[in-house]
C-alpha cells in the first residue's frame, strides 16, 4: 500500500474540559479557573471579559496561561506539534478560544510576530476556528 506523505494525521479531540459546563451554568470564570486550572474555557472567558474592559495586558496573561494549559492536553491526547485541532469537537473549543485571544492580545500591545503565529496556528488548526471567532 502506497504511503500518503502529504496526508494530514487526523484531528485531535481534547476530553472534555470540566471547566465548561460551570462556564455555561453561570459560574464566574475567576472562580472556574481557581477550582480548574487545567481548563482552557475558564482561561479563554477570563481573556475574553479581561479584553472587553480594556486590560488588555491582563487579558495576554489569562489567554497564554489557557494556551499552555491546552497544549498541555493536545499532547496528552497524541498530538505531536501539528495537524488539526477540530473546531466542531467542542473541549476543543477553549483551547482555540485561547490561542484567538493570545493573538488578539499580542496585536493589541504591539508583539506582531507573536500574533501572525498565533493567527497562523489558528488557521492551521481548523480554518473553521479562525472563521468562528472572527479572525
Amino acid at each position: 500500500m502506497p504511503h500518503d506523505l502529504l496526508a494530514q494525521p487526523p484531528g485531535t479531540e481534547l476530553p472534555v474540559d470540566p471547566g465548561t459546563a460551570a462556564l455555561a451554568a453561570g459560574e464566574d470564570p475567576r472562580d472556574v479557573a481557581a477550582r480548574v486550572p487545567t481548563s482552557s474555557a475558564a482561561w479563554a472567558a477570563l481573556a475574553d471579559r479581561a479584553f472587553a474592559a480594556g486590560s488588555v495586558v491582563e487579558s495576554y496573561a489569562y489567554a497564554r496561561v489557557g494556551y499552555h494549559r491546552g497544549l498541555d492536553a493536545l499532547r496528552r491526547a497524541g498530538w505531536k506539534g501539528h495537524g488539526p485541532v477540530p473546531w466542531a469537537h467542542e473541549p476543543n473549543q477553549g483551547f482555540l478560544r485561547c490561542l484567538h485571544a493570545l493573538g488578539r492580545a499580542a496585536a493589541a500591545i504591539g508583539e506582531t510576530d507573536e500574533a501572525t503565529r498565533c493567527r497562523n496556528f489558528l488557521r492551521d488548526s481548523d480554518p473553521t476556528a479562525a472563521t468562528a471567532l472572527g479572525d
